[in-house]
């Protein structure tokens, strides 16, 4: 990785964090945001912004900064009544305990810093994943709507269940993660959108564009098989 690559990365992340700071300080002074819930949104979206951008570059401290997101973003959900969502915080905790081990046995030294040695998926395990993705979230969906007060059931549940899939693959450093990923983040921007909570809206679409800068980084890695 050379120094243009480092300029660019630390650019893009300070990028999101003022759109971040932008987007509260124009919502909490046209729409009157409540403060505790605004400042928590913007504390997460920041903490969002560090954790996302430092998996692009393939750097474990991304899990830093993740650890803190989950905690902020869990009671934003709560306040949302987003169970889904709560739920795939609570499971996003457990799962990168694992992940900071698997990251740790898989960084290799660039010379210019350490980063992850991604793997690929075959072709016929993405579409099986794809498929059963799809039909475990339109099932969620439907047990939401039946059995919680969730406000918005379906799309609740197309922004959790592909997220369990992407956050395996992305601590088992598989680059497939990015595309749903990107999917997830699409999806979240419009469950924000509709809630009103303009600065979790600003961190998703800023997501999207870390998606395909995070799978352009991932690309130039190098592929490891094992």
């Amino acid at each position: 990785m050379g120094r243009k690559s480092k300029v660019f990365d630390y650019s893009f992340m300070a990028c999101g964090l003022l759109i971040q700071i932008g987007t509260y300080l124009i919502a909490n002074h046209t729409a009157g945001l409540m403060s505790t819930t605004g400042w928590l949104s913007l504390v997460s979206g920041c903490l969002g912004v560090c954790s996302v951008c430092l998996t692009s570059q393939g750097n474990i401290m991304t899990y830093a900064f993740g650890f803190a997101q989950v905690f902020t973003y869990t009671y934003l959900c709560w306040t949302q009544r987003f169970y889904g969502e709560i739920g795939i915080n609570i499971y996003y905790f457990a799962t990168m305990t694992y992940g900071v081990y698997v990251w740790r046995s898989r960084l290799t030294d660039t010379g210019e810093g350490k980063v992850v040695s991604p793997r690929r998926l075959p072709l016929r395990t993405i579409v099986l994943i794809g498929i059963a993705t799809v039909l475990g979230a339109w099932l969620t969906g439907w047990g939401l709507a039946a059995w919680t007060d969730d406000t918005q059931p379906y799309l609740d549940a197309f922004t959790t269940v592909p997220a369990l899939v992407a956050q395996v693959l992305m601590i088992l450093v598989y680059r497939e993660h990015w595309f749903i990923w990107l999917a997830v983040d699409v999806l979240s921007v419009a469950l924000w959108l509709r809630a009103g909570d303009y600065c979790m809206v600003a961190q998703y679409a800023f997501w999207c564009a870390n998606c395909l800068y995070g799978l352009r980084r991932w690309l130039s890695f190098g592929i490891s098989k094992v």
